[in-house]
């Protein structure tokens, strides 16, 4: 079934934004107005690029490996621009219906990790089992953060920084991978065997290490964590 071209063009074009926001956005120092805006251009374009990937993979052209990054994609971003924007960083429904929007992925995944492993070449809609078992693994590892987050009554100071910057940045990694290798047939066959189009994904792995290890050590953070903590149980004596 042909993919609609209004469709196709939300897809690429969120795909190929997304791209070169997320990497300005990990130039741009944090709290800057210019990493405020190339975030935003980023959100925005990675919701339309992994919603229209999730509608194409489940209506279209159905494909469960597609289906199954896309939700993830979807709610990495969701989740790290809500820990961005509820400075007080109180659990709500939102954090509820995430977390078992995510739940549900990975569970597929697995399943769909054993259908593949079960089957006679080892594939599922072309796709091998281990990447099912490593992104439904994944999708269930942010489900059990999120369990641990709302029991906690969620996170502020440096934490939620730092979540904010986890989401975004492998979300952007796992857009950086649909490229290449995911979309090799767009690069010419000596590209695609020379290991210089990796060098982007080693520097944002290398830009992720970085603003994270700065993020939860920074004095400021740690300040805003001692400050709020009390007023977070304070809350929560009053609400028993």
């Amino acid at each position: 079934m042909p993919i609609p071209t209004p469709l196709l063009l939300l897809h690429v074009c969120g795909a190929v934004v997304g791209l070169l926001s997320g990497f300005l956005a990990m130039l741009f120092r944090k709290g800057s107005g210019l990493h405020a805006a190339a975030g935003s251009v980023f959100f925005i374009s990675m919701m339309c690029m992994s919603s229209s990937a999730a509608v194409i993979a489940a209506f279209i052209r159905p494909n469960a490996a597609n289906f199954l990054v896309g939700v993830l994609t979807f709610y990495l971003v969701s989740t790290a621009w809500v820990a961005a924007r509820r400075r007080d960083g109180k659990p709500g429904l939102f954090d509820w219906g995430a977390l078992s929007l995510v739940a549900a992925d990975g569970i597929c995944g697995v399943i769909w990790g054993l259908q593949a492993a079960g089957g006679p070449r080892g594939l599922k809609d072309g796709m091998p089992a281990a990447l099912y078992f490593i992104f439904g693994s994944i999708a269930l590892l942010h489900a059990s953060s999120d369990i641990r987050m709302i029991r906690r009554g969620g996170v502020v100071g440096a934490k939620r920084i730092a979540r904010h910057l986890w989401r975004m940045s492998f979300a952007l990694l796992i857009t950086t991978f649909s490229l290449f290798p995911g979309q090799a047939k767009l690069f010419s066959a000596a590209l695609r065997k020379n290991s210089l189009l990796y060098v982007p994904h080693v520097l944002l792995v290398g830009m992720i290490l970085f603003w994270l290890v700065r993020v939860l050590r920074s004095r400021a953070g740690r300040r805003q964590t001692i400050i709020a903590q009390p007023a977070i149980r304070a809350e929560r004596a009053a609400a028993a």
